[in-house]
């Protein structure tokens, strides 16, 4: 199972909300980092990097080669097991040889298809998305082996109150997902499964490799791009007539978005950056929902929303509607309030600029008056803030926060084999005992062709080898952040500073993994959990001790102000009706693409956008073309990130608020109860074990500012 975990958060919830080994250079900003929160660099011949094995140099034939002889030989295990007596099937011959090969397949597979994202190579990327496409569709055949099936039917009714409790929890996963692919029915149904499976597979990918491959760019005088930074202006590159480029990546699109003046500017980067891969990607997804419900029917279900959700926390498409609109309602009078006090905002800057007020908020409007809140209201300077979160910075800062929160140590390993320069590979030991827990890579800076959001892929999973050792998780993350330029470092934006710190909780989640079974190693837990563990971490940014720990002038690395950093603290409710009716819109917009047979995608998305945050989408444009997230494996699970927050907050409040944020002990129990256990326990038993008693959701509308604590 191919397993990638994104970033959609925040303000930003209204975007689709050929190489050999390199050392990293020294001008990067840091990744030899120079402070106390990581020990020295290593070369990578220590024995704990001998086991991380993954290779990123391989050519498109290699890469076609290497997938061609790993179907082949995980193909040999499951004929093998298909063809076995039912008498004499075992836990030895059965159950573990299944678990052997999804472990081989797991730590093999990423090498072939992880290129697709990040490779500089364009040869490589094609050649990595379609070894992906091929390894994909060899997913659907294997798990529709009926013979197999058989095999663990009989597994269960001999041998499963000989077992372990991870060895139930596998057994029954699989007999689960037998029945959800159709094994129970007949053959020919089976076979339709199979068929349309495998063309949902690859359209899911191609819908995919659309958005990684755009390289739209706009063009714009200085005029246009009035109220942006120098900063901004100097990292963009210009025309030989000295005209300013500007791509839709999120370095450049958000800020302008978010700063710029000129409405007619705003309109065009919106209008471009909802109308990326329009044409092709609208009938991909619409293609998409078409396949889902016919599958979904053939299996039982209503719809592909009660499908998907059979296997989460939330368990139907139901429990999903009632949770948003209970969120719905909690947030509408605020989110009412809200777009008042920006028509004010608006009318007032039209009177003072000479131009015709329409009275209406536009799609072009609302991320740029959105910012004008935090200013006005709060008055953060964001062009003085942003000033203090130097990349190098921020970096030091975040390791050395996880580091002592959880108990770790991180080690830069050197002449480490990566894809691109810019890569730098990291071990990871627990401070205790100097076993070596992981490894990671940090892929930070936008390129050609790379991956376009911020994202965690697992690439190897944590969890025990046939020899009963723990075998090393790696893990990647990969993000967009500005890159430096002559005289200017990266300096991230406070709600990048966030996306790092998330997408960096994902990555902890799979080093840290220790189960039995790959089948639950890292973030492979329900898909409305996956997000708590991350999320919680979140918090970590808006608290004053770790805030100084991971900020500091670009200059001279003096601290933020206390009076900029406490109005930074205070403008976390900013917008909070707005910025999570934006996430009820999203998780609306897929549950209702996803409980029916078929959709008009534009209409589908007008309509909620129109209906819940009450302001109309920009016509000729279709935001769910390049909402990656419901071709990428949230499909009918885009609610989880509302959803998992209600828990992170609970667990944030409830133990590291009140114990300390940065209380080692609270970090270690939670290291060992929520990321130690992947998927070998259910999120909600997790959580109980955590909290010490059922979670609750007061503490998500406390920190949104929507309930004051003494009414909990």
């Amino acid at each position: 199972m191919k397993v990638f975990i994104q970033e959609c958060r925040g303000p930003e919830a209204l975007r689709a909300c050929c190489s050999a080994a390199h050392r990293l250079p020294e001008s990067c900003p840091r990744m030899t980092l120079k402070n106390e929160s990581l020990t020295p660099a290593r070369d990578c011949s220590g024995v704990g990097n001998k086991r991380n094995t993954l290779r990123w140099d391989l050519t498109p034939d290699e890469i076609r080669t290497w997938t061609e002889n790993l179907i082949g030989t995980i193909k040999k295990v499951y004929d093998d097991i298909g063809s076995l007596d039912i008498e004499r099937v075992s836990v030895e011959n059965t159950l573990k040889a299944l678990a052997k090969a999804k472990l081989d397949y797991a730590s093999s597979r990423h090498v072939l298809d992880f290129p697709q994202y990040v490779s500089p190579c364009k040869e490589v990327r094609s050649a990595s998305t379609e070894a992906d496409k091929k390894l994909s569709e060899f997913d659907v055949e294997i798990s529709m082996r009926g013979d197999v099936f058989k095999r663990i039917i009989a597994l269960q009714e001999k041998h499963h109150d000989k077992l372990t409790q991870e060895e139930n929890r596998f057994l029954d996963r699989l007999v689960i997902l037998g029945k959800r692919n159709g094994l129970h029915l007949p053959k020919d149904i089976q076979e339709e499964i199979k068929r349309t499976s495998k063309l949902i597979s690859e359209l899911s990918i191609e819908f995919n490799k659309n958005l990684n491959e755009d390289n739209t760019c706009l063009v714009f005088s200085e005029r246009e791009l009035g109220g942006l930074a120098d900063s901004y202006l100097n990292g963009l590159e210009k025309t030989a007539d000295g005209w300013y480029k500007v791509t839709l990546e999120y370095p450049h699109y958000y800020p302008l978005m978010k700063r710029c003046h000129i409405p007619e500017t705003r309109r065009k980067m919106e209008t471009a950056f909802h109308s990326r891969c329009k044409e092709v990607n609208t009938a991909l997804l619409e293609q998409l929902i078409e396949l889902r419900a016919k599958v979904a029917n053939l299996l039982g279900f209503s719809n592909h929303a009660n499908y998907v959700l059979e296997m989460n926390m939330a368990k139907n498409a139901n429990t999903v509607s009632d949770f948003l609109d209970h969120f719905h309602e909690k947030l509408k009078p605020v989110g009412d309030k809200e777009r008042k006090y920006i028509l004010a905002l608006k009318k007032r800057e039209c009177s003072m600029a000479g131009r015709h007020y329409d009275g209406r908020i536009n799609a072009w409007d609302l991320p740029y008056y959105m910012n004008q809140v935090e200013q006005v209201k709060f008055a953060v300077n964001k062009d003085k803030l942003i000033e203090y979160f130097p990349l190098r910075v921020v970096t030091d800062g975040l390791l050395g926060i996880y580091q002592d929160l959880l108990g770790l140590t991180f080690t830069q390993v050197e002449h480490a084999r990566v894809w691109h320069e810019d890569v730098g590979l990291y071990s990871v030991l627990d401070t205790d005992t100097g076993e070596e827990m992981g490894q990671f890579y940090l892929d930070l800076h936008p390129r050609e062709g790379k991956y376009g959001h911020a994202a965690c892929f697992g690439l190897k999973p944590g969890c025990l080898g046939p020899d009963g050792e723990r075998l090393l998780p790696v893990a990647a993350m990969v993000a967009n952040f500005t890159k430096p330029r002559k005289g200017w470092p990266s300096l991230l934006q406070h709600h990048e500073v966030e996306t790092y710190f998330h997408e960096f909780g994902h990555v902890m989640h799979e080093l840290c993994s220790k189960t039995a079974f790959s089948e639950f190693s890292g973030t492979l837990v329900e898909t409305d959990f996956v997000e708590v563990p991350s999320q919680m971490l979140e918090n970590w940014v808006w608290e004053k001790e770790p805030l100084k720990r991971m900020s500091g002038h670009y200059k001279d690395g003096c601290p933020i102000p206390d009076k900029l950093l406490n109005k930074l603290i205070a403008s976390r409710v900013a917008n909070t009706g707005l910025m999570n009716l934006s996430q009820v819109v999203l998780s609306k917009v897929d549950q209702s693409l996803h409980t029916s047979a078929r959709a008009d995608t534009v209409e589908v998305f007008a309509k909620h956008f129109q209906d819940i945050m009450g302001i109309p989408a920009t016509p000729g444009t279709n935001m769910t073309a390049s909402f990656s997230h419901i071709a990428g494996g949230y499909d009918g699970q885009y609610y989880g990130y509302l959803w998992s927050e209600v828990y992170s907050m609970d667990m944030f409040f409830s133990r590291f608020k009140k114990e300390g944020v940065m209380n080692p002990k609270v970090g270690k129990h939670y290291r060992r109860v929520i990321l130690e256990a992947g998927g070998s326990a259910d999120g909600m038993d997790m959580l109980k074990t955590f909290l010490g008693r059922e979670p609750c959701q007061d503490a998500f509308f406390q920190c949104k500012g929507l309930i004051k604590s003494e009414e909990i």
